[in-house]
């Protein structure tokens, strides 16, 4: 059985993807050079409804994406200008008149009818006896305009392009062509599909990037489609790297011709959009930038984001958004669209160190130096909970490194704080399950880490050893020295088992298991 697709109707389906996108020149172009309209509408009885009630402005937009015939558009035209001449509206009755083209072709083809109008527009008052001859009225022509222009227009579901690919790639699944995991490429078909991998620990290094000593850098993170990893140095500098061979990227053009992106201080925090297109950069000195990836062009600069250093940074969903925290004891959201700094949740005592999203968005989640982690309503900033540090030795505040939504558990966050333990905490601030280095001295974790789907915890310790925890057995299952110098990072590639840690020794290491 074969099934034969009129090229007319692929057509129409960009077409609709172009009006839905609010792309009109295109869509114009597009409609003139196929002679193919779209001729669709939302809703046939939101479209007669308006007619009916005269709601002439949502009329008049609905149908400039339309191919309606001379004639109706002449009906429907001349009835606007009778209405606005009632109304008083003369103005608008005269450029409609003598402006748009309906009117011009009637004034060509139908003379007498056009100076009828133009002899209603000249009139001190308004007779609707002479406007409606022969026992017509407003109503009336409003109805009739609305059945003529109601055959010719048509309602189809929204989206049809993108409900036809889901619906492609689902049989595509289905079939067995697509393991559930997959990251789809589209455009390039198979090209992107990989397996799912089990989640494994790290045992050997893979690849070794190297900064000097002076130039080290402060942030790393790979792109959630897994094509980049970025890093961000002390002397402002952020460069894209291929991880699998360790080498700058140069098939980006603004690196091969050696235009970095650069902030003026240290980058000390570094975060993706959800579609790898955007990348944002926190400084020392208190300023994020927002880049496009791919061509390295800055698109958002807030200068004064922060009065301080920004010690992280994360977009929100649907990257209108970016949410930040700092060492001036706030976090702030910013707004995209804006270029300015919309909401500040203060309460911190002191340096802010993570920020992030609860997994529904409505909450954010903070982790600071005076020992607290608090849970903060998004949209009225208001303080929800205020957890207290897990197990200082010494009764003191334990200063709070990170907060990690886990994947699988949208109630529970994993909380490393400067101590030889690591908890699970749910969204109530209760201890669900601890994990420890099992050392008395020099075992304080400063950095952690989740596996993508939250299987393993990876906390870095002051010692240079790095910990795999597995969340599923509850032990401490491997230990690994990684770097000779204090640790300042470490970011997990989104689908493979691929560890990236970073040090004062001014390496950049990727650990492969």
């Amino acid at each position: 059985m074969s099934i034969e697709i009129e090229s007319a109707d692929v057509v129409r389906l960009i077409q609709q993807y172009l009006k839905e996108s609010n792309l009109t020149r295109t869509l114009q172009v597009l409609q003139e050079e196929t002679s193919i309209s779209l001729n669709t509408v939302d809703s046939q009885d939101a479209f007669t409804s308006d007619i009916i009630n005269g709601h002439w402005d949502t009329v008049l937009k609905a149908i400039q994406t339309l191919k309606l015939p001379d004639k109706k558009l002449i009906d429907l035209y001349e009835q606007v200008v009778i209405e606005l001449i009632e109304l008083r509206e003369l103005g608008a009755a005269r450029s409609l008149l003598r402006q748009t083209d309906p009117m011009i072709v009637m004034k060509q083809s139908e003379p007498e009818r056009y100076l009828h109008l133009e002899n209603l527009l000249a009139r001190s008052y308004f007779d609707p006896r002479e406007a409606y001859p022969e026992g017509g009225s407003k109503e009336k022509r409003r109805a009739q305009i609305a059945q003529s222009l109601a055959g010719e227009v048509s309602v189809v579901p929204p989206s049809r392009l993108l409900a036809l690919l889901g619906q492609a790639l689902k049989w595509q699944q289905h079939q067995g062509l697509l393991p559930p995991g997959t990251q789809i490429d589209l455009f390039r078909g198979k090209a992107a599909m990989r397996e799912q991998e089990e989640e494994k620990y790290p045992t050997q290094l893979s690849k070794q990037i190297k900064f000097g000593s002076k130039s080290h850098i402060e942030s790393a993170a790979f792109s959630p489609d897994g094509q980049y990893l970025v890093s961000g140095s002390v002397d402002g500098f952020i460069e894209v790297w291929n991880f699998t061979t360790g080498k700058m990227r140069k098939d980006l053009k603004y690196q091969a011709n050696e235009n970095f992106m650069l902030m003026e201080d240290a980058v000390l925090c570094l975060a993706f959009s959800r579609d790898s297109e955007m990348l944002a950069s926190g400084s020392e000195g208190g300023a994020i930038f927002v880049w496009k990836i791919s061509s390295g062009q800055m698109l958002r600069k807030f200068e004064k984001a922060h009065s301080k250093g920004v010690t992280s940074i994360q977009f929100s969903k649907d990257n209108s958004q970016l949410i930040s925290a700092s060492f001036d004891m706030t976090v702030r959201v910013h707004g995209l669209k804006s270029g300015k700094t919309l909401k500040e949740f203060r309460g911190h005592t002191s340096y802010v160190n993570c920020v992030t999203f609860s997994a529904d968005a409505h909450q954010i989640i903070s982790a600071s130096s005076d020992g607290t982690v608090k849970v903060w309503n998004a949209k009225t900033t208001e303080c929800a909970n205020t957890f207290k540090s897990l197990g200082g030795a010494t009764g003191g505040d334990v200063h709070i490194n990170s907060v990690h939504p886990l994947p699988r558990n949208q109630d529970q966050m994993v909380v490393c704080n400067r101590t030889n333990t690591v908890v699970i905490m749910n969204m109530q601030g209760q201890i669900v399950r601890s994990f420890t280095s099992g050392k008395r001295e020099g075992g304080d974790f400063i950095t952690c880490t989740l596996s993508p789907r939250g299987e393993w915890i990876y906390c870095i310790g002051e010692d240079y050893i790095l910990y795999c925890f597995s969340v599923i057995t509850g032990k401490l299952e491997r230990t690994l020295n990684i770097h000779e110098k204090d640790v300042i990072g470490v970011s997990h590639h989104p689908h493979q088992n691929l560890l990236a840690t970073f040090a004062e020794d001014g390496l950049l290491r990727i650990w492969k298991p």
